[in-house]
Order: C-alpha cells, then structure tokens, then sequence
C-alpha cells in the first residue's frame, strides 16, 4: 500500500486534543483546481455551510473528510498534518533580522497568522527581502545557484519525467548483472566509447572527475570511494543519454540564462545518477522494509550514506510517496553547504550558503564523534517536534598532511511521520525533546543557556542589579 494512504492522520494525531485547523491550505486547494465552494462541498459530500466554516477555521478537519479528501484530488494528506505555514513564517521571521528593522517587534503568532491567512502576500515580502539592496549598497543579483536552489524548491525535489526515466535506464542496466556500478561502466564503452579509469591523484589534482573527449576517457580520482566512483561514472552516463530528458526539465522551470542553465544541468545530472543507482519503486520497497535503516540502505545500494540521505529526500511520487526528509549538510563554522526540502524549519533546510544555525541541534556535535550516527528529538518554538539523525561524511580521501575538509549531514522527519522507521524504535516521541530554534537573531526563548546575541528586533532590557541565565533581557511574544 502507498505510504501516502497510510497511516491515516488524525486530527488530534499532532498530540492530545490537539485538532486539526487548516482552513486556508483547503481554500488554495479549491483555488488551484478553480472549485467553487459548491462544487467542492459537492464532490466531497458536505454542506456548503460547513465547507466554509472548514476553510474560516470554525470547524475542524475531520478524519473522514481528510480521506474524502485525498481521494477526491489525490492530496497526501500529511501535507495538511503540520502547523499551517510554519516554515514560512520562520521565513517571515528571518526578515527581522535585518538592522534596519531594530526596533520593530512582530510578535511570533501575528507571522503565523500571516503565513497561514495569506501565504501569496508572506512569500512575496520574503522574496523582496531576499533581493532588496543592503543599506547603501546595492544587492548582487540572483546567480545560478540561487536558480538551482529555486527550482528544486518549486519541483519539490521530484522531477518526474526524469525520475521515470532513469528508472527505466536502471531497469536496462540491471540486463547486464546486478553490480550497476559495473554495469554503467560497461555501458559507458559498449555504447559510446568512453573507457572509465581510476588516476592518481598527482595526476588529478585538482579534479574528482573530468571527461577527456580526445582520449575518449573518463577520469575519476583515486582518492574517491568505489560508492563515490560509481555515483560519479552514473553521472556522466545520464549527462548523455539522459540528456533530452534533462533540458526538457530545465526548460519547464523557465531557466534560460545560460550559466543557470549549465548549473541546473549539472544537479539534474546527480538527480538522474541517484535515481538510476536507486531507481525508485526498488528504493521505496527497500525503505519501507527496512524501516529507512540508512546504513542497511547503504550497503544493499552499495552507495555512501550522503547520496541515500539525498534520494530519501526525492521520495515525493504521487500515489507512491515516501516518509518526507529533510537534509542538509554543514560544516564546523555552521555553514550550510547543501540542502534539501523546503518544508522543514528554516534552519533544518535554509538556502546556501547560509552560516549560525542553532547549536542545540546534534548535527553541529556530530564533529566530537566522526563516524558515528547519532539520534536527536528536537522541538521547535511553535512546538513542531522532529526525530533527526547526524553524521561526519568524507568527500574523499586526502593525502597525509593536507587540509582535511569536514562536513557533517544531518536528515530528519516530523515525528507524524516517524513511525515506520527503525530508528524510532526506543524513542518516546512524546517525552522530553532538545529546544532548538533558527539561530539566535531569530529565536525567542529567553531561557535557552546556549543564547549568544538577543533577538533582532526585540526590545532590550538592562538592569545592573541582576544577572540572568543569559545577559539578554527581552520582551516575549
């Protein structure tokens, strides 16, 4: 049975008599699919009257209109299951940062109301806000990684022509042997002459992979893993037989700047890789058997733990969707190098590059303990709980004596959707969780012992005769 349908979510699934409100997700869905209120309310077997209170927020969701619901427009029902436009109005939140705003106080619950109420208006101030010029300087213009970083948001991480497509490339593949890593090489000089080949690192210093055309040769460094050379010989493969399939999905998203092209390219080129070496119904099969057990993943793909991490989060296929991850990566000074799915919390899934998420969180400790997977439940202010898992990755091995980059990557779920995996087990999701926020210029627990700057905006108070748990004294929401 598709994930998508099961388990059902209840309106008090989020925590004991907790109901569900999501008036304003319903209304953009009947807008969408250009419904009238009577027509809706007539394919969903309801009064007009309580469709309305439904999308004014008089009334509740209920468990049997949800399942009307999602079978009448075929809606995964998780996305109507978390607090309505929370990751937006941490977005909103973000805004109030800025210096120039000082001052100006906007309680926590108003950006809500505002991300919930009018999601259009919300996302528009973001957007100016991430192109507005900088206080006597005018601001760069949006680059190419910035139409990368757009398109995937506005995809949701699931280009389906191509997914489809590598699959079927995957099914071809898999003619040859079950080894793909094997088979894409073979593949790459029966049916166009390009020979792979491993090369020292002397002589590819400062490449991990580079396509001679004259000596029809494709080079990988020594210095990758037999997973990283296998993702890399995929890459070049779907980069050319995959390649009408690629400029289509560019071509959909409106890029034609030339160099956003190219660098679209380039991710929809690792996009494909990942979908042919775990091509999708087999990686979902494998996900819910194993309960999403990473490592198990891991070795039964024969693929390193950050490309599983990437593919979990690109499980997003109507009637045959996965538990939604997020994903990012991240080094020690805290700058967020990768990221993927746009719905979880701004600092779970912030565009790059962005630096100071919140120390609290167990991917910036993962450092302490190279190697090792560790588990952490962590709330958000507005009291959104996610079940998140951290670990050190090695982009490739270095000779002894050079700089070593570390990066650590952390993937995680909203503990709705927790239950079917492995490393659930044990964890009460209901217990004491870490307080985390997006950072400390946009957090606004006045407790937190971690705290090293107020935040933007809030008011400050100062009082010689007392210390608090931390010197930043400010008004609360």
């Amino acid at each position: 049975m598709p994930f998508s349908h099961a388990p059902v979510i209840a309106p008090d699934s989020d925590g004991p008599g907790r109901k569900l409100f999501a008036g304003a997700r319903i209304r953009r869905i009947r807008s969408s699919r250009g419904l009238t209120q009577t027509r809706m309310a007539s394919d969903l077997g309801v009064s007009v009257s309580y469709l309305n209170l439904i999308e004014r927020d008089q009334r509740p969701l209920s468990a049997s209109f949800l399942l009307k619901l999602a079978s009448s427009y075929d809606i995964d029902i998780r996305q109507l299951s978390g607090s309505d436009g929370s990751d937006l109005a941490d977005e909103l939140s973000r805004i109030f940062t800025d210096p120039r705003l000082t001052g100006i106080d906007v309680p926590r619950a108003e950006l809500r109301e505002l991300a919930a109420r009018s999601p259009g208006i919300a996302q528009a101030l973001v957007r100016l806000a991430s192109t507005a010029p900088a206080a006597a300087q005018i601001a760069p213009q949006p680059g190419p990684i910035d139409a990368v970083i757009r398109m995937i948001a506005d995809a949701g991480n699931y280009f389906h022509t191509l997914d489809t497509a590598a699959e079927m490339l995957a099914d071809e593949l898999r003619q040859s042997g079950p080894d793909l890593n094997a088979a894409v090489v073979d593949r790459l000089r029966a049916r166009h002459a390009i020979t792979v080949r491993a090369m020292p690192a002397e002589v590819l210093p400062s490449h991990l992979r580079r396509l001679d055309l004259h000596a029809r040769q494709l080079q990988l460094s020594e210095s990758l893993d037999a997973a990283s050379r296998g993702f890399a010989a995929a890459v070049q493969l779907v980069l050319i037989e995959l390649k009408s399939a690629i400029a289509a999905a560019i071509t959909a998203t409106g890029i034609t700047e030339p160099l956003a092209a190219r660098a679209a390219t380039v991710a929809l080129g690792k996009y494909a890789a990942a979908a042919t070496l775990m091509p999708y119904v087999r990686f979902l099969a494998a996900c819910e058997a194993t309960g999403y057990d990473v490592e198990l993943l891991q070795a039964r793909f024969g693929r390193g733990l950050e490309q599983v991490a990437h593919r979990l989060t690109t499980l997003h296929r109507p009637g045959a969707r996965g538990v939604p991850f997020f994903f990012l990566r991240v080094d020690r000074a805290g700058t967020i190098s990768k990221s993927f799915a746009p719905g979880a919390p701004l600092l779970l899934s912030s565009p790059l590059p962005i630096a100071g998420g919140c120390a609290l969180w167990h991917v910036y400790a993962a450092f302490d303990r190279p190697g090792e997977i560790g588990r952490q439940l962590v709330e958000m202010e507005d009291g959104q709980r996610f079940l998140t898992l951290a670990r050190t990755v090695r982009t490739a091995a270095m000779p002894w004596g050079a700089a070593r980059p570390q990066f650590a990557i952390g993937i995680g779920c909203d503990v709705a959707h927790a239950g079917p995996l492995s490393w659930s087990a044990g964890a009460d999701l209901s217990g004491p969780a870490t307080p985390i926020g997006p950072g400390c210029a946009a957090c606004h627990r006045a407790q937190c012992r971690q705290r090293g700057a107020p935040p933007a905006g809030a008011p400050l108070a100062f009082d010689e005769r007392q210390r608090g748990l931390t010197p930043f004294r400010f008004s609360e929401d």
